[in-house]
C-alpha cells in the first residue's frame, strides 16, 4: 500500500501545473468548509452526498450541493434533472452562479457541473480566484453547502481538498477503495500538509465492521509514520433499497425514509448538524463541503 502511495504522489508531481503548487495561496486562502472526497469511484459519494443534504434540509436547514466533480458532474443524473445551464457557464462568464441553481428533492439548491467537457478539467490560477468569488457570495444563503467533489487525486480535487479547511474521506471496505483512500490522505498529506480528515464508511453491514475500517487505516497511517489522524465521522448500512432508489433516480431517504441507509444518513446530518452548534477544536462545520 505504502508504494501505491508513493506511486501516486510521483505522478500528482508529474502532471500538476506550475498554477497549482499552492492552491491555497494562490486564491487569498483557505475555504472555509469541509471537501468530502474518494480515492476511488463507485464507493456512493455522490449518492451519499445529496441524500445528506436532503436530510440537513428535512431538519429545517438550508442545504445547498455543489457538484464540484468540473466535467464529469452527475448529482442531476442521479436526481433526474435537466439543467439548462451548469458551472462551465459561471466560469465563462455567462452566468452569475445563483443564476445556475436547480431545485432539487426536498427543496435542496443543486449547483450542477458540466458533463463530457474538458474544459475545466484542471482549473487554473484565474478559474480557481473566480470560483472562489462566487462562492463566497453564496456562503450567507445557506446553512451548509455540500461539494461533491471528483475521485482520485486529481489537480481540482487537491485544490478542493487543500484548500478547505477540513476534509471527509469516502469509502468502503473493498480492498481497493481502502487502499486508495489511503493513498489519497497520504497524498493530502504529504504533499499538502493536512493532518487531520474524516471518514465516512459506506455499503458496511453493521458499525462494527465501519469501526473496523477506521480502525485499519489510522493504523496503516501510523505504521509509515504519517503525520495525520483519521476520525470516524459515520458509517451507511448496506441496503438493498439504495441501488433500487438510484435506478428510480430517487433519493433512498427520501423513497424509503425507514431503511437502514436512510437511518444512517439521519445520523451523519444530526452529527454535522450537531456540531455547527458546538464547534471542536480544529474543525469549522459553518460550510461543509463534499468529494
Amino acid at each position: 500500500m505504502g508504494d501505491q502511495a508513493e506511486g501516486l504522489r510521483k505522478l500528482l508531481r508529474k502532471n500538476r501545473s506550475k498554477a497549482f503548487e499552492t492552491p491555497a495561496a494562490k486564491t487569498g486562502g483557505v475555504i472555509s468548509g469541509i471537501a468530502i472526497a474518494s480515492g476511488k469511484g463507485g464507493v456512493g459519494k455522490t449518492n451519499a452526498v445529496a441524500n445528506i443534504a436532503y436530510a440537513i434540509q428535512q431538519m429545517g436547514k438550508k442545504a445547498l450541493v455543489f457538484d464540484a466533480d468540473m466535467g464529469l458532474g452527475n448529482v442531476h443524473i442521479l436526481l433526474g434533472l435537466a439543467p439548462r445551464y451548469n458551472i462551465q457557464h459561471v466560469m465563462d462568464g455567462q452566468r452569475k452562479m445563483e443564476e445556475i441553481i436547480i431545485k432539487g428533492p426536498g427543496g435542496i439548491d443543486i449547483l450542477p457541473a458540466g458533463s463530457g467537457h474538458r474544459s475545466y478539467s484542471e482549473l487554473n490560477r484565474d478559474e480557481m480566484l473566480t470560483l472562489k468569488t462566487e462562492l463566497e457570495a453564496l456562503e450567507d444563503k445557506y446553512d451548509v453547502i455540500l461539494f461533491d467533489i471528483g475521485a482520485g487525486i486529481s489537480a481540482n480535487v487537491m485544490y478542493f481538498c487543500s484548500a478547505a479547511s477540513d476534509i471527509v474521506v469516502i469509502t468502503t471496505s473493498e480492498p481497493t477503495a481502502f487502499a486508495d483512500a489511503y493513498a489519497l490522505m497520504n497524498v493530502l498529506s504529504k504533499e499538502y500538509n493536512q493532518t487531520d480528515f474524516k471518514l465516512i464508511v459506506n455499503s458496511v453491514k453493521s458499525a462494527k465492521e465501519a469501526s473496523n475500517v477506521h480502525n485499519r487505516l489510522q493504523q496503516v497511517a501510523e505504521r509509515f509514520n504519517a503525520n495525520y489522524r483519521i476520525e470516524l465521522l459515520g458509517h451507511i448500512h448496506d441496503d438493498e433499497l439504495v441501488p433500487q432508489a438510484v435506478r428510480q433516480q430517487n433519493l433512498f431517504l427520501e423513497r424509503y425514509p425507514g431503511c437502514k441507509a436512510s437511518k444512517c444518513i439521519k445520523a451523519i446530518a444530526t452529527t454535522i448538524l450537531q456540531s455547527m452548534k458546538t464547534p471542536t477544536s480544529g474543525i469549522e462545520w459553518r460550510k461543509v463541503f463534499s468529494a
